[in-house]
């Protein structure tokens, strides 16, 4: 296993993370169990998870995979060899479909703040997370997979600088190390920043956004804050949902598989230009070979503003194909068949 530091931070992260999404939908409390054991014995240190988890998330099943994990601490003793890391939902863009989460109002505020983590540490059985991020910006913005911005003001909005000096205050209690944001902008990132030296206040550490072969859209504008600012990328979805795989080409839908199992409409990597570069990507893994889930993966851990890639698997077998991608060795022609793949068909997902 690899290790890079989580942006400026003094935590040591393996550039291969697990993600947890599907505890709880698609995985029992064993499963969880049996993958949390698989990663630390293969030198993953990262586990990342979220108070609104599993997705979609639900009324019956939200908070479920925070559970999960919680027993596996509680039971192992073994919390400090792990990084954890949760997050606290944003205001609902849909009210009827977040209902549960403090009523559909879930703000980034002192009230909902406070209630979030609080909640999620009674749940992971835990008196302190290593980080702890902000879902997605309580202003309206462009995000999921929404390529325009939408020139809308948001009534209520909690102003950064307020986020802010809540976080600060659970830095200060001792119950989180550090604190970063999700599904954040160039602008959110730098107002971030921006307020939290003229408050003298927490500095965000890290950014979990989107980044896969499908959508490379970081590196045009948030890979400098990585760079220069010391923002560490917990880079999600790194296999779009597992359609990098090939899994899914030609409107296949596997028995068990996420996209049959739990999205059965979800059709972000459906269009024919996302399509035709994933075909363009597995081709290129089979004839070096690869897997193409090994391929994506090293594509994104070669990338030196990525702190880790959050992967989400439903089974052992594929957590450890997964694994398998910190043995390629990526080649000038490797890089330079993925960057045709992407001049012909660039972005075709965000």
């Amino acid at each position: 296993m690899r290790y890079r530091k989580l942006g400026n931070s003094d935590i040591d992260v393996s550039v291969l993370g697990l993600g947890t999404m599907t505890w709880g939908h698609q995985n029992s409390e064993a499963d969880a169990h049996q993958q949390i054991d698989l990663a630390l014995a293969e030198g993953i240190n990262l586990i990342d998870t979220a108070e609104m988890y599993p997705t979609p998330t639900k009324a019956e099943t939200w908070r479920t995979t925070e559970r999960y994990i919680g027993t596996w601490l509680a039971n192992s003793g073994r919390r400090a060899e792990v990084v954890l890391a949760s997050k606290i939902a944003g205001p609902a863009r849909d009210p009827k479909g977040q209902a549960h989460i403090r009523d559909g109002l879930s703000r980034h505020d002192r009230r909902n703040i406070v209630e979030a983590l609080d909640g999620s540490l009674s749940r992971l059985k835990t008196d302190y997370l290593d980080l702890y991020q902000l879902h997605w910006p309580d202003r309206k913005t462009n995000i999921f997979g929404q390529r325009e911005y939408p020139y809308q003001d948001q009534a209520g909005s909690v102003a950064i600088e307020e986020t802010l000096s809540v976080l600060a205050d659970q830095v200060k209690a001792g119950k989180v190390r550090h604190i970063g944001v999700s599904n954040e902008t160039p602008w959110g990132v730098a107002e971030f920043l921006k307020q939290s030296e003229r408050l003298g206040l927490p500095r965000i550490v890290s950014i979990q956004n989107p980044y896969s072969l499908l959508n490379r859209l970081y590196e045009g504008g948030l890979s400098e804050f990585s760079h220069r600012e010391g923002v560490g990328l917990l880079a999600y979805s790194p296999l779009a949902f597992g359609a990098l795989t090939g899994k899914y080409l030609n409107g296949a839908r596997p028995e068990g598989s996420r996209l049959s199992a739990v999205y059965r409409t979800f059709n972000r990597y459906d269009s024919p230009s996302a399509q035709e570069a994933i075909t363009g990507y597995v081709q290129i893994a089979q004839q070096h070979g690869l897997t193409p889930a090994q391929l994506a993966l090293a594509y994104i851990i070669d990338k030196p503003f990525v702190a880790s890639a959050l992967t989400g698997q439903t089974t052992l077998a594929q957590l450890r194909e997964n694994l398998g991608a910190l043995e390629v060795e990526l080649t000038d022609e490797i890089k330079a068949q993925v960057q045709a793949v992407h001049q012909r068909v660039p972005n075709p997902a965000p």
